[in-house]
């Protein structure tokens, strides 16, 4: 059976004839609708995705996407930048055991926290938090608290003080515990700044422990110290 909407010379014959009814016009705004609907599931699309997931799929967008996905990414860099700013700390605050899960647990995504627990009174506790104080404004991005130790954990033992707990994202990365973790009263700031970027917490630029420089100087003065052995030494105690 010969189709009336069928594009061929015969239908447009029969339609000037008035024997069949004029060709059916596409409704332009129904085509339209769905062009929107499909443009808008594309950027619902383009909404989603992170600045990792724009690079990672750039390929397989068209080039009419091109200008979408480049204004997406600029979004999504603003807010980026945005929250780096607001996550700017810059200072060791002070907590109690009321604000351990919105201050560590609660910190944020991908913020690094730093929390020492501390007595007043003992000086290798005074010392780190000077330490602190000026690693937290030299790295800003990590969150640096300290609390006093029983008032942050009931009971929490004098022996094992100082302790510093290294936390990302409400879970413990690192921990230093006692005062012969952190080498005693000789301890520098370049020291602690080492130890925390083994665990992540800091982005150093220092190159090598600042401790191993300490380390070879003693071995080497103990080695220099010990008696140097003589040949006749050697003669001696064959008999």
């Amino acid at each position: 059976m010969q189709d009336p909407n069928e594009d061929t010379e015969w239908n447009d014959i029969l339609r000037k004839k008035g024997i069949l009814p004029p060709k059916e016009v596409p409704n332009n705004d129904e085509e339209e609708e769905e062009l929107a609907r499909q443009q808008r599931s594309i950027v619902k699309t383009y909404e989603d995705m992170s600045l990792e997931d724009l690079d990672e799929n750039e390929d397989e967008f068209g080039e009419e996407d091109e200008a979408a996905i480049e204004m997406y990414r600029q979004k999504r860099l603003s807010e980026w930048k945005a929250t780096q700013l607001k996550n700017v700390f810059g200072e060791v605050v002070e907590i109690s055991g009321q604000d351990y899960i919105k201050e560590v647990n609660k910190a944020g995504e991908d913020i690094w926290v730093v929390l020492h627990l501390y007595k007043q009174g003992l000086p290798l506790c005074t010392l780190i938090n000077q330490h602190l104080s000026v690693l937290a404004r030299k790295f800003p991005q990590t969150k640096f608290l300290k609390s006093i130790s029983t008032t942050c954990i009931a009971n929490y033992p004098d022996r094992n003080l100082p302790t510093i707990f290294v936390y990302r994202e409400g879970d413990m990365k690192a921990q230093f515990i006692g005062p012969l973790v952190f080498g005693g009263m000789s301890l520098k700031v370049e020291e602690l700044e080492w130890r925390l970027s083994e665990s992540g917490a800091v982005k150093t630029e220092l190159e090598e422990n600042p401790r191993k420089e300490i380390e070879d100087k003693l071995m080497s003065s103990i080695r220099s110290s010990l008696p140097s052995r003589k040949d006749g030494d050697s003669e001696d105690e064959d008999y």
